[in-house]
């Protein structure tokens, strides 16, 4: 089979469709979406200047195989996502394209996520001198089963992100308590607004605590951000709810509020009628994980990734 590798900067919305339903194709038979929201993001919005799309065709035109190159991190380097049609791996697609990707690259630290523990995942990267250098945790819970009681905190409010007005007051809080994330600390007006945008976005489960009930002179010190996700045509798999970003204010740590605003929006979920709820955390923060298994949750899969070595 003759296979031809091409890089673009921008994607038609013939491609953009093309290589979403790549995507939710491999996630059904993975049981795992090859690619993270942040590219998914990109993808719905036809990419952007900053990225570059290598698509692998076969001689009709059709895609098998997608990477996307992201090399706007100065500090940590290229990062690439790839995914392979089911029925086109063991072909040498997935390798053709990191090579690619490599060759277009002047930076040697390049990064490879791959999502889930596939062991393709891991020999594909060892053939081409990547090693493990973080592990991303996906936890699980049942929302059938009954929640933990919290504890209320008669001076916070709680109450749904409100657009037009708290865009800067979140961004602000987000970026002093993710200073040191490599993804989550990054996010500027123009991420949130393409988050905002999207068709799972609804602001009633977007959840912001305050040290005040009046508006004027309230203070965001906490906010817990919830999701909901696939059902038909979406991802690949039936529709699931996400703990999506919970951050604390750094003097409101320890407080209890991160349990709190944990639990209201796992109500807010529940009382959508899903069946589970999903989060995503570094498997080395274990104050997060401590907090999440008290609230029932359980590690489910493990997003890996692998760093270019230098030698």
């Amino acid at each position: 089979m003759s296979v031809t590798i091409a890089a673009l900067t921008r994607l038609t919305p013939e491609h953009t469709q093309e290589i979403t339903q790549l995507a939710f194709t491999a996630a059904a038979v993975d049981e795992m979406a090859p690619l993270s929201e942040h590219v998914l993001i990109h993808l719905h919005h036809g990419g952007d200047d900053a990225d570059e799309h290598l698509i692998a065709t076969d001689s009709a035109g059709k895609i098998l195989g997608y990477l996307h190159l992201d090399q706007t991190d100065a500090v940590a380097g290229p990062v690439v996502e790839v995914v392979v049609h089911p029925d086109f791996r063991k072909q040498g697609i997935g390798r053709g394209l990191i090579e690619f990707a490599i060759s277009k690259s002047d930076d040697s630290r390049m990064r490879l996520w791959a999502h889930g523990e596939l062991a393709s995942a891991y020999s594909l990267a060892a053939t081409l001198g990547f090693a493990k250098t973080r592990e991303l945790w996906q936890m699980r819970r049942s929302l059938f089963a009954p929640l933990p009681k919290s504890i209320e905190n008669q001076n916070l409010t709680i109450r749904p992100f409100q657009v037009g007005k708290d865009e800067s007051a979140w961004l602000a809080l987000n970026a002093k308590v993710f200073f040191d994330h490599p993804e989550q600390g990054r996010m500027s007006l123009e991420d949130l607004k393409a988050r905002m945008s999207e068709s799972w976005f609804d602001p009633a489960g977007f959840l912001i605590a305050t040290t005040a009930s009046n508006s004027a002179t309230e203070t965001m010190v906490g906010y817990h951000w919830t999701k909901i996700h696939g059902g038909p045509g979406e991802h690949g798999h039936s529709e699931i709810g996400e703990i999506y970003v919970l951050g604390i204010a750094p003097d409101q740590r320890g407080t209890g509020l991160a349990k709190l605003l944990s639990i209201r929006g796992l109500e807010y979920l529940r009382g959508k009628g899903l069946p589970a709820a999903m989060l995503y955390v570094d498997a080395n923060n274990q104050a997060a994980i401590s907090l999440y298994e008290s609230l029932g949750f359980a590690h489910w899969d493990t997003d890996v990734m692998f760093r270019k070595s230098l030698v």
